[in-house]
């Protein structure tokens, strides 16, 4: 949390910090070694010096082997599987605390070698996850918990002796305290009051009836706890990062409204067979057509399947599973403001030697890159997370193509090792602030498009993944009246059929009619960015033939800058740390040509504020009296 706002928190009595779904669920992905000195999970969750307890799932994605749970409650050395009836055993697979979990046995099911693996960490705090621990007494009884909202969803498994897991969900039926799911198995909702006593769950206690299952005399259990939609997240507390529900599909279609984007969805049908599919951002929950997802059922020992299940919409998902009705458990996309550029941006490539793995490493999750050869004409290939190995070119109005190189099964970067050493990757992340990714279906009626970026984009650039299109730009310097094309060199022009005369919110933009931003069952993607302090600015200047400092309200200079002038034709110059801004010549290159980058020029020099546009620049970057909007980040 930026300081700031810890400091505003304090100043007004705050009791706690804010937390966020990133301090407490996470997605690991991991390669195992099989070695007693594996992987180490590191999920990033806040502990501020505490040791809160945990939930462990892990899977193996490529191979036939049991889900393996383990939490800090009862210990990390006792799993039970939700695939399986057996108790839970003694297996000591894992070791640590506090966020960072390492793996010291070679089971195949959490580190066989060279084998991929997914790991989600759940941690307890209240108004998200609850793990309690019971023994039984064999008759009706209330059981104590912690979540600090009424349970929507409640998973109990029985661990002395084999038994089925029981699941009630609050949305399974009109009378869901009569009815339970078997978390093991592909069967529909069953009908039984020994569950849950007919009882509804209160915020302090459930209750569980009669059956072994959930209470036996002298069983002991565990049950894992899950709210929904009850606040309690993000800067004032009024934010919700769990939502549990139910929906109809219908024709092998559903959309579902959370009011916010998912980063991980459980889903089952409940009036007839189905697996308990789990998808989630890290290995592929993509949007748009043809686009494919990667799930692993909680019921059966099978690998990864990719096809087509579900997809992120801003504000909830789309499901495209048999037509039925369903329940689910989703989470939130991280929504933290990030306090320094080198959270969300990074530059990585050019390197020759052994390739790594990923090829182009930034150390964070990245969700969008350029890719370019920069000392060769090349086009440049621009993709993001949300829309899988799909990319377009900049410079070019084609619709967008496979790239099977654009690997994004990573957590510190992107692209597998078949890249060449020539190539440079310009990483993003998407974070409150300063950068988002939206992709949408255009209705051929103006409209608005939901975001999270959580403030007013400045800069949009939007562009039809499904047909030839124009690259539509909005920056806030030319208003909503104004649009230019990134592919061309052409200055701003008017043409209200592009924004509908309406500025961009904190929670929407607006397309109009116009067929490069909204055209009639058309996919398209939108890329949003914004000036967030310390680390991006949207911004304009006038230019003056002299030199001219560019105050960004940096610290330590600017490491990516993109210019064009906007009331003449122009070039998008892109400068950058990695090729160099130094106070001699600095190379650019052109976002809407394939050439390779121009060397030998001094049009640019550093500025701990920003950066400077130097007397020689021409003038596409600094002509008298010229008008330019530029996206500089720290």
């Amino acid at each position: 949390m930026p300081s700031i706002k810890k400091l505003l928190q304090a100043a007004a009595g705050n009791a706690g910090e804010s937390l966020y779904v990133e301090d407490v669920f996470s997605t690991y992905l991991y390669t195992g070694n099989g070695s007693t000195s594996g992987p180490t999970i590191t999920t990033g969750l806040d502990y501020t010096g505490t040791d809160y307890d945990v939930m462990l799932w892990t899977k193996s994605r490529d191979t036939l082997d049991s889900h393996w749970i383990v939490d800090t409650v009862r210990g990390l050395n006792l799993n039970i599987g939700s695939n399986q009836t057996a108790a839970e055993a003694n297996n000591d697979a894992f070791t640590g605390a506090n966020g960072s979990y390492t793996i010291k046995k070679t089971f195949n099911q959490v580190n066989q070698s060279t084998k991929k693996y997914v790991s989600w960490t759940f941690r307890k705090a209240e108004k998200f996850f609850d793990v309690v621990t019971y023994t039984g007494t064999g008759s009706a009884t209330t059981i104590s918990h912690n979540l600090g909202a009424v349970p929507a969803v409640i998973i109990v498994k029985r661990t002395d002796t084999t038994a089925d897991w029981q699941v009630y969900h609050a949305s399974n039926t009109a009378s869901p305290e009569t009815d339970y799911l078997v978390l093991n198995t592909s069967a529909s909702t069953a009908d039984s009051n020994t569950r849950w006593n007919d009882t509804a769950p209160t915020d302090s206690v459930f209750t569980v009836g009669t059956e072994a299952t959930v209470n036996a005399s002298g069983g002991t259990y565990v049950a894992y706890l899950f709210a929904s939609d009850a606040g309690g997240f993000g800067d004032d507390g009024s934010e919700s990062i769990i939502k549990c529900g139910s929906f109809t599909a219908v024709a092998n279609a559903a959309t579902i409204y959370l009011g916010w984007e998912p980063q991980w969805i459980i889903t089952k049908r409940v009036d007839g067979i189905s697996n308990w599919q789990i998808v989630d951002m890290m290995r592929g929950f993509t949007s748009g057509v043809n686009t494919v997802d990667a799930f692993v059922s909680a019921d059966t020992f099978d690998s990864e399947t990719v096809t087509s299940v579900a997809g992120p919409n801003a504000d909830g998902f789309f499901s495209q599973v048999a037509t039925g009705n369903y329940i689910y458990i989703a989470i939130r996309r991280p929504m933290k403001t990030p306090e320094s550029g080198t959270e969300v941006f990074a530059i990585d490539g050019l390197a020759s030697g052994t390739a790594p793995d990923p090829w182009f490493i930034s150390n964070f999750v990245t969700d969008m890159t350029f890719v370019k050869q920069p000392s060769f004409a090349s086009g440049w290939l621009l993709g993001s997370r949300l829309t899988g190995i799909k990319v377009m070119s900049t410079n070019s109005t084609a619709a967008e193509s496979d790239q099977s190189n654009q690997n994004w099964d990573y957590m510190n970067g992107v692209y597998d090792a078949n890249a060449t050493d020539s190539y440079l990757s310009w990483m993003f992340k998407r974070a409150t602030g300063f950068f988002d990714v939206v992709a949408y279906t255009g209705t051929g009626v103006a409209r608005t498009v939901n975001h999270n970026l959580g403030v007013a984009p400045e800069l949009m650039i939007i562009k039809s993944r499904s047909a030839v299109s124009n690259w539509r730009t909005y920056n806030a310097t030319n208003g909503n009246t104004k649009y230019m094309n990134l592919q061309d060199t052409d200055a701003a022009l008017t043409d209200s059929t592009n924004w509908n005369n309406t500025s961009p919110t904190a929670s929407v933009f607006t397309v109009g009619t116009n067929s490069n931003v909204n055209a009639s069952a058309g996919n398209f993607v939108a890329y949003l960015f914004a000036t967030l302090a310390g680390v991006s600015k949207v911004g304009s200047y006038t230019g003056t033939a002299a030199d001219l400092n560019v105050d960004c309200g940096f610290s330590a200079g600017a490491r990516f800058i993109l210019i064009k002038r906007t009331d003449s034709t122009g070039d998008w110059y892109v400068y950058d740390s990695a090729r160099g801004i130094t106070s001699g010549n600095d190379p650019y290159l052109l976002l809407n040509s394939s050439a390779a980058e121009v060397t030998g020029t001094d049009y640019i020099d550093p500025l701990n504020a920003g950066f400077t546009v130097t007397s020689s620049a021409p003038a596409g970057l600094n002509a008298s009296g010229g008008n330019y909007i530029f996206l500089a980040i720290a």
